[in-house]
C-alpha cells in the first residue's frame, strides 16, 4: 500500500522561536516565604506545588529555575522538558523528597502541516489517528477541536500520551475514542499490533514531528493500511542555557530527559563544556533511552511502560545507584 506521507506539506519557513517564559522556583515554609528580589519589568504569575514552593514566571532569557524538597538541600535531578511542562515532575520528585534543577533544553514549534490538520480532521473519516507522544496529542487537540469535535479512534503509543486526554475525554462525550494502546509502548509494537479493518480499506492518519522517525507509517504500510502523515510540530534546543545553572547541572548525579531531541542536546551542552560526563540519565521510556545510549551514554535507565510513575521510579533508582557507589568511594 502507498504511504501518503506529508501529504499536505507547505512551504513556508517555520516561524521563528518565541521568548521563553523563565520560572523561578523558591522553597519556603506553607506559612512564610522569604523575601523575593525586585522583579524585572514584566507581568508575573503564581502557581504552587505540593513541595511548597512558589512558581514566579516572568519573560527572561534566563532558562533555569529550581525547586526542592527543602531550602538546605542541594538538587539531585535536572529536568529538561520545554519550560512550563515540568511541573508534575517536580512536584512528583518533591513527595519523594528529591530536589530538582530545572534547565529546560528544548522548545516545540509549529511544524509545515500543522494548519492542515483541523482541516483534514474536519472533512476526512480515519479508521485510527495515531498518537505517540504528549505533545502530538496536545497538537492535535487543539487541531480537534477547531474541527468542531468530530468523531475519532485514537491508538496512543503508551499511559504516558494517553494522560494528555484525560482532562478532555468524558463520560457523556465519546466523540475522543481511546481505543487502542500496544502491549509494548514503542512504535514499533504499535505498527505491528494495530487492529485492522478486516477484508476492507483501513486509513490511518499519523500527526507526528518532522523529526519522528518513518517506522510506524512503514510498518503500517507493509501490513496494509493507507497511511497520511503529518508534520504537525517540530522539536528544536532553546535558544540560550545559562552557563552558571548549566555548571550546576553538570555536577547533579540524574538527568532526566523526555524525548531524544532532549537527550541530543545535553550531550551537545556536555561535549562543549565538560568534554566527560559520566553521570546517569533516567529516561521517560525506552524509545530515548535507545537513543541515550546509542549517543554513548553508559548509565541509562528507563521503565518497562512510559510514564510520570515509573519514571520517577527510574529515577530513584538512579539516585540509589549513584548514593551507593558514592558511599564505596568514600569508604
Amino acid at each position: 500500500m502507498q504511504i501518503l506521507q506529508n501529504a499536505f506539506s507547505s512551504p513556508h519557513p517555520l516561524p521563528p522561536p518565541t521568548t521563553s517564559m523563565a520560572t523561578l522556583f523558591l522553597c519556603c515554609s506553607s506559612s512564610s516565604l522569604s523575601p523575593l528580589p525586585s522583579p524585572p519589568t514584566a507581568s508575573f504569575g503564581r502557581r504552587s506545588c505540593s513541595t511548597g514552593c512558589i512558581g514566579i514566571g516572568a519573560s527572561s532569557p534566563s532558562t533555569s529555575a529550581y525547586c526542592s524538597a527543602s531550602s538546605s538541600s542541594k538538587p539531585k535531578v535536572v529536568v529538561t522538558r520545554e519550560r512550563g511542562k515540568n511541573w508534575k515532575l517536580i512536584d512528583a520528585l518533591g513527595k519523594q523528597g528529591i530536589g530538582a534543577l530545572e534547565l529546560p533544553l528544548i522548545q516545540h514549534m509549529e511544524g509545515p502541516d500543522s494548519n492542515r490538520l483541523s482541516s483534514l480532521l474536519r472533512d476526512v473519516t480515519f479508521d485510527w489517528i495515531i498518537i505517540t507522544s504528549p505533545e502530538a496529542g496536545s497538537v492535535f487537540l487543539e487541531a480537534w477541536r477547531k474541527a468542531g469535535t468530530p468523531n475519532v479512534k485514537i491508538a496512543v503509543v503508551g499511559a504516558g500520551t494517553a494522560s494528555i486526554f484525560e482532562r478532555v475525554i468524558q463520560p457523556s462525550n465519546r466523540s475522543l475514542d481511546i481505543a487502542f494502546s500496544p502491549s509494548k509502548a514503542t512504535g514499533k509494537v504499535l505498527a505491528a499490533e494495530l487492529p485492522d479493518c478486516g477484508n476492507g480499506r483501513c486509513t490511518v492518519l499519523y500527526p507526528a514531528s518532522v523529526k519522528a522517525s518513518t517506522e510506524i507509517q512503514e510498518g503500517l504500510s507493509n501490513r496494509g493500511f493507507e497511511v497520511v502523515r503529518l508534520n504537525t510540530y517540530t522539536t528544536i534546543p532553546v535558544d540560550r542555557v545559562d552557563p552558571t545553572v548549566l555548571k550546576e547541572a553538570l555536577s547533579v548525579p540524574v538527568v532526566a530527559v523526555a524525548s531524544p531531541s532532549a537527550i541530543r542536546a545535553w550531550l551537545k551542552l556536555v561535549s562543549s563544556e565538560s568534554g566527560h560526563w559520566d553521570n546517569s540519565v533516567a529516561c521517560i521510556g525506552e524509545t530515548t533511552a535507545s537513543a541515550a545510549k546509542r549517543l554513548g551514554f553508559k548509565n541509562v535507565y528507563y521503565p518497562t511502560q512510559p510514564g510520570l510513575e515509573g519514571w520517577v521510579v527510574s529515577i530513584s533508582e538512579a539516585l540509589r545507584v549513584h548514593e551507593k557507589s558514592q558511599t564505596k568511594l568514600e569508604v
